[in-house]
This record gives structure tokens, sequence and C-alpha cells, in this order.
């Protein structure tokens, strides 16, 4: 299957520490691939890079065809890529709605709270905050919601950015451990909707701890070790293989 986004030969460091040695993954248009291994094996890095929120030393991404030496954050829903993070970011003193609108309305912040939304942004954030369960909440504060609503929440804006007029179409959604914490109906809800992007044809990339659910809904796993590949292939495959057991799950 013909891969939409790939790092090349990434290297990053901070100060002296190695978070990814010459790592090269790539990823596929209607797959979910999980990014698995240790804590500092890389994950977040990977999806710091690929948001903009970090810049590596050496290589290039390769997306849509185009080699790129860095992301900048502001270019990032341009090239339509869009992310959760283990740190919930919403606008707390924001409605629920509102911080739907502050996506669909215009590119930034500033320009959304000083332009008026009309009938098909309104339409559409309904439509995004019943998806996720949120419709009886668009009224309340981003502030006042449960660890669980946040989450389903920062999910709404993800999928507000892959339908916003001003960006381009999603074709990579990152979730960055979306299931930590939840309770069994919640992680249902989620993982419905990350299938459904998936259905859609994003490339979706999920960093998960929890094996059991990457072998219920991932396609591939890439597992990393010291910022290194370890393996990749199916879960099933790969989370069976020695070396996986050994520097992961420590047996």
């Amino acid at each position: 299957m013909a891969y939409i986004l790939k790092l090349k030969k990434i290297s990053k460091s901070y100060g002296g520490v190695r978070a990814l040695s010459d790592l090269t993954v790539s990823f596929q248009k209607g797959t979910i691939t999980a990014l698995v291994g240790p804590n500092g094996s890389g994950k977040t890095t990977i999806a710091n890079i690929l948001s903009g929120l970090a810049v590596f030393e050496k290589g290039e991404i390769e997306k849509d065809g185009v080699s790129r030496r860095f992301i900048d954050p502001a270019d990032a829903p341009d090239m339509g890529i869009a992310r959760t993070f283990q740190n919930i970011r919403i606008f707390e003193q924001m409605s629920v709605m509102d911080n739907i609108l502050v996506i669909l309305t215009r590119r930034t912040v500033w320009e959304a709270l000083f332009m008026r939304h009309g009938e098909a942004e309104e339409r559409e954030s309904r439509a995004i905050l019943a998806e996720v369960g949120l419709m009886g909440k668009k009224n309340d504060l981003a502030g006042s919601l449960s660890y669980g609503q946040r989450k389903l929440l920062e999910i709404g804006r993800v999928l507000a950015f892959d339908r916003a007029p001003s960006f381009k179409r999603m074709d990579v959604a990152i979730f960055d451990e979306v299931f930590a914490g939840l309770f069994p109906e919640m992680i249902k809800k989620i993982a419905h909707i990350i299938q459904a992007l998936r259905d859609e044809g994003v490339a979706v990339i999920m960093i998960e701890h929890n094996m059991d659910l990457v072998r219920e809904i991932a396609d591939r796993c890439i597992v990393l070790d010291s910022g290194a590949l370890l393996a990749e292939g199916t879960p099933d495959r790969v989370l069976s293989e020695k070396k996986v057991l050994e520097a992961y799950l420590g047996v």
C-alpha cells in the first residue's frame, strides 16, 4: 500500500538525549497505525515533529510527495495534519461550541473571535458535537467538562480541522494516548470515531500503551525503542516477537 506520509532518516535530540535516531517509518491512508514503545522511546517526539512543535536535526518528511526539512505549526492544518495531546489543549474559558466554531470560522483564534460565524458553521459545529456526544454540553464552559468529556472535545476539534473550509481536508490524524484514564464506554465511543476516520481514508497514527486496544483496532504496529525502529507489522505478529517482549513488556 502506498504511503501518504513518511519520515526519512529522522534524528532528533533534546540536549544530550537522543530522542530519535536515523528513524524511517511510513504511514498509509485508510490505516490505523499504532506507535508503541517504552516511555522515552520517541513516540510523542514523532507527533511533535509532524505537528510542527519539534524541529529535527537530520532527515526529512515526505507528505503528498513533497519533501520538507521542517513543519511550521501553522502549516500543519494546511498539510491536512491534526492531532490531540497527552495534556489536553482546549480553550477552557470558551463554551464547548465556541471551541469548535473557533476552528470552523477562520484560520486564527483572534480572527474567529471578531468574525461573525454563519449558519453553515453553526450547523457543522452541532453535527460535530453530536458525533462526539457533547451536544448537551454545547453552552457549557469547556473548563467545566469532565476529563473524558474534555478528551471528546479535543477530538471534536480534530474533526473541525477536517471540515473547516480554511484548511486542507484532513488526511493524517494523530491521537496521543487518547484512551488513557477513560471508562470502557468512553473508550468504545472514541474507538468508533477513530475507526470511522480510518474508513474515510484518513491515515490514523495512534500512540497507545494499551496492547489490547492496539490488537483490537490497529491495522499496523510500529514499535520504537530508544528512538529507533524495533519492529513493524501487524499487531498480533509484532507484539509476539521476542525482542519486542523483552524491550517493551520486560519478559
